[in-house]
């Protein structure tokens, strides 16, 4: 029997053989579920000593009832799911794993970018129609010279960023906590939140979702927005206000979309973007590699190793917490 109970809470995947050779080392043998509710967490929960989560709601009403967990890792960047502060009240150690798919993400980006400026879905739909006719894409403007604004500017738009100088972009960022040192050696200019909005030519968003990014790009943000501009989403739904993008691309203040991530996934079969063709709409899939999910499932472990070992976290989320927990750093 093992000496400590790991449970997944939920999960997509068919094969856990990287977490396994991790938690092997332990003689942890995981315990598996696939929670959808609080109760369902509870039940399956409340007596392991770590949990491993996907997309199962792990709350303060779950917080409370968990009798000895010790540390939650999160498959992802990032930790929506999970209440933080009433984790980091209770002593227990929160990670994630931040750069398992930053080839990935910011290669999508790129791919959403240059799928936009150039209107390659839009030509693909229209000879696959039988219109062979390259005036469906009028106008398209070169890359060389126009502006790209990220909302963020953590490691997954630094990376974009230096993909993106590479077709000639300029690139331009908002992020309040990032220095001016560190924007300044990537060739970046840091500029406010309107300003961005005002400026750029392609609008990649790369914030997590919290209580201060959620839809923080509106109404207000489209109408500073260029008529030729256009917004990418590779980070989570509900930062953008989706109805506000929707009145903004039905009344022309942006020029188009490109999405990876909405507010309601899938996507609602009556959702408006789905009949426009300035939007291309993809299934939350930009994080996608078979390597990437290796590395992320190895790290997700490793976090949960690291701490039944006495050990912080590689990844820890909640610094605060090691006030209340004493463990060694690696």
């Amino acid at each position: 029997m093992s000496q400590f109970k790991v449970v997944v809470t939920d999960y997509e995947y068919s094969s856990f053989v990287p977490e396994e050779e991790v938690l092997n080392n332990l003689g942890i043998e995981l315990t598996f579920a696939q929670c959808k509710t609080e109760d369902d967490v509870i039940e399956a929960c409340k007596d392991a000593d770590a949990l491993i989560n996907q997309y199962a709601p792990i709350s303060r009403k779950v917080i409370d009832k968990l009798e000895k967990c010790k540390v939650i890792s999160r498959y992802g960047v990032g930790f929506n799911t999970i209440d933080v502060e009433a984790c980091t009240e209770k002593g227990i150690i929160v990670g994630n794993v931040t750069d398992y798919c930053l080839d990935e993400v910011s290669n999508h980006a790129m791919a959403l970018i240059l799928s936009n400026a150039r209107k390659v879905t839009l030509l693909n739909n229209a000879v696959k129609n039988g219109n062979w006719d390259f005036k469906v894409a009028v106008p398209m403007y070169r890359l060389k010279g126009r502006t790209l604004g990220l909302v963020g500017f953590g490691n997954i738009p630094q990376t974009v960023a230096r993909k993106a100088q590479a077709f000639d972009l300029k690139v331009i960022a908002y992020d309040p906590f990032v220095s001016e040192e560190v924007a300044v050696s990537k060739n970046v200019e840091l500029v406010t939140l309107d300003e961005l909005c005002e400026r750029s030519d392609y609008l990649s968003v790369h914030v997590p979702l919290n209580q201060h990014t959620e839809k923080m790009i509106s109404h207000d943000q489209f109408n500073k927005m260029k008529k030729g501009a256009f917004i990418i989403n590779t980070s989570r739904g509900p930062i953008i206000d989706e109805q506000a993008l929707i009145q903004a691309l039905q009344e022309g203040k942006i020029a188009g979309a490109g999405l990876d991530v909405l507010e309601t996934e899938p996507i609602n079969k009556d959702n408006p973007l789905l009949k426009m063709d300035c939007v291309i709409i993809n299934p939350h899939s930009a994080f996608y590699s078979v390597e990437a999910e290796i590395e992320l499932k190895r790290k997700t472990a490793e976090n949960v190793a690291d701490v039944l070992s006495g050990y912080y976290p590689t990844y820890l989320v909640n610094k605060a917490v090691k006030d209340k927990v004493c463990l060694k750093d690696k």
